[in-house]
């Protein structure tokens, strides 16, 4: 009877560790499928020769982000809509913005922040901004949008 509870026991666990797995992984494809589909239009407009990386952007527009070098080796990064349409993508030099690091330091010059949960580039009416999403010290969710040309406070949505 031991034996059968143990057994039991661990088919159970194993069966619901596969299923948590299967789920995350089917989950995550769309995403998947649809950065890799934005990296093959930045390749094909030749906005860019080389991918480096890329990211879902939800803003009042959703983009892909896309982070890689043009034909002559300047870093950009390449705002491509869900939509697949050629003529609105947007793009930035990154020399030409601030960085993430310096994002950041916007941020903790006037916020407390306790956790940092990420930060991604993204476009929205204003041009290029920085999401920022972080936890404060009273573990509230805050987000915070600062402007990629010049590090200006574009929106902050605190204290959810």
């Amino acid at each position: 009877m031991k034996k059968w509870i143990i057994f039991s026991t661990v088919f159970l666990v194993s069966l619901s560790l596969v299923i948590s797995i299967l789920v995350l992984w089917k989950a995550d494809a769309p995403f998947n499928e649809m950065e890799e589909k934005a990296e093959q239009l930045a390749l094909v407009t030749k906005s860019l020769a080389i991918v480096s990386d890329s990211y879902t952007y939800n803003g009042n527009k959703p983009y892909v982000t896309v982070f890689g070098v043009d034909e002559y080796g300047k870093e950009k990064a390449i705002f491509v809509p869900i939509t697949l349409e050629e003529n609105a993508i947007q793009e930035v030099f990154l020399q030409d913005g601030i960085t993430e690091e310096q994002a950041l330091a916007v941020l903790h010059d006037e916020a407390t922040v306790k956790k940092i949960l990420h930060t991604k580039l993204g476009y929205e009416e204003q041009g290029a901004v920085w999401e920022i999403t972080y936890l404060n010290n009273t573990d509230q969710l805050n987000y915070v949008y600062i402007l990629f040309e010049d590090g200006q406070w574009w929106k902050r949505i605190l204290n959810l």
